[in-house]
């Protein structure tokens, strides 16, 4: 059995060269290649790494030097990328969102499936030990039926950052705005422990950049048992920060800014709610303590827990098909949002394929003065 998982990292920005510089301080990856679109950042990356580099992917999944890719293209090129790497036979961690549409989603997904590969997305918040045991207290049932769930989560972007390169806050170098590049963390994780709702009416605008995508998006959800639920995001506001909170009848889950808060009600809210003879009475609420699991945290560990996945079969934190709740979420609010309606979920597919076309359709060209590559410090 192999002891290292041989890695080539494609797409050479800001986060591939951080992932590269994580790869070489995992015991179980070894980098093997690189690929870039731009031969002269490919070469470099070649030269810094001392490993083989190549301009086009297509050489590099043909190559026999990894048995896995991380992907850390634009957003368009993870299917793309991903299934021709599954159809090669070589395991796939790709970038958030695995996708820009559901259909190619879809299709992701199912090449998994179809070429039993291995296939993780880099959501890295669910390593986090206030995520890990908010989710098992959600799976616990501590919180009874969900009722209500809340996200609201800003961020900011200045205008420089979006005039870092061509294919950035475009319809048709992107797909999307904040909904697609800065939420898709915070989606993540509102879906993983609130559910994915099954209806959403969503408003977005183009508030304050100077782009061509949303900078703002807000959404009322429904759920299948009824439940109601609020979505709000954007790149305007500062201080940046995520509040979210998951209301059950048996108690209520608060997380914000890395701080989680459990709340159980002595008493479930129907029945109290009925056998109470006070006007004036409401169950006894407990702040519970909480002891926070010792654990590794970041991209490191999402692709540590890859790689001991193709080795030794270790559950996956964050597989890819868990990828395509976040795809059908801020496809349902920008296709609630452009057509000013109510979506449900699943979103209809071909509805939104179409929309897309027509909104890359009036794209425009980009042009940026320089090309900047530059890794998030706020996200090692």
């Amino acid at each position: 059995m192999k002891e290292k998982v041989r890695i080539g990292v494609i797409g050479l920005g800001g986060m591939g060269q951080g992932h590269i510089i994580r790869i070489k301080d995992i015991p179980e990856a070894e980098l093997t290649a690189v690929s870039d679109i731009d031969p002269e950042l490919t070469r470099k990356s070649s030269d810094e790494n001392r490993v083989p580099g190549f301009a086009g992917y297509e050489r590099l999944l043909a190559s026999t030097l990894i048995d896995a890719v991380l992907i850390a293209t634009p957003h368009y090129f993870h299917p793309e990328i991903g299934i021709a790497a599954m159809e090669a036979g070589i395991h796939c961690l790709s970038e958030k969102p695995i996708a820009v549409s559901v259909d190619a989603a879809d299709k992701f997904v199912q090449a998994a499936r179809k070429n039993k590969r291995v296939f993780a997305v880099m959501y890295q918040y669910r390593t986090l030990p206030e995520v890990r045991l908010a989710r098992k207290i959600i799976e616990s049932g501590r919180l009874g039926q969900i009722r209500r769930t809340c996200m609201i989560e800003p961020n900011y972007r200045t205008q420089a950052y979006y005039d870092s390169a061509g294919w950035r806050a475009t319809w048709k170098g992107e797909g999307g705005g904040v909904l697609i590049n800065q939420a898709p963390h915070g989606i993540d994780l509102f879906l993983l422990l609130g559910g994915l709702p099954s209806r959403v009416t969503a408003r977005e605008h183009t508030r304050l950049h100077r782009i061509e995508v949303e900078d703002e998006a807000a959404a009322l959800l429904e759920y299948p048992n009824r439940a109601w639920g609020y979505y709000y995001t954007s790149t305007n506001e500062v201080p940046v920060g995520v509040f979210m909170e998951i209301s059950g009848d048996k108690g209520k889950l608060v997380y914000q800014n890395g701080l989680l808060k459990l709340y159980s009600l002595k008493s479930p809210i129907p029945e109290f709610t009925f056998s109470s003879r006070e006007m004036w009475a409401s169950p006894e609420v407990i702040e519970e303590e909480l002891e926070l699991p010792q654990c590794e945290t970041g991209h490191k560990e999402i692709i540590r827990n890859f790689c001991r996945s193709i080795l030794f079969g270790e559950k996956l934190i964050a597989p890819g098909e868990e990828g395509i709740w976040t795809v059908e979420f801020f496809n349902a609010l920008i296709l609630s949002g452009k057509k000013n309606k109510s979506v449900d979920i699943p979103v209809n597919r071909g509805e939104y394929k179409n929309l897309l076309e027509s909104l890359k359709k009036i794209s425009r060209e980009k042009k940026v003065k320089k090309i900047k590559r530059v890794t998030d410090p706020g996200h090692l």
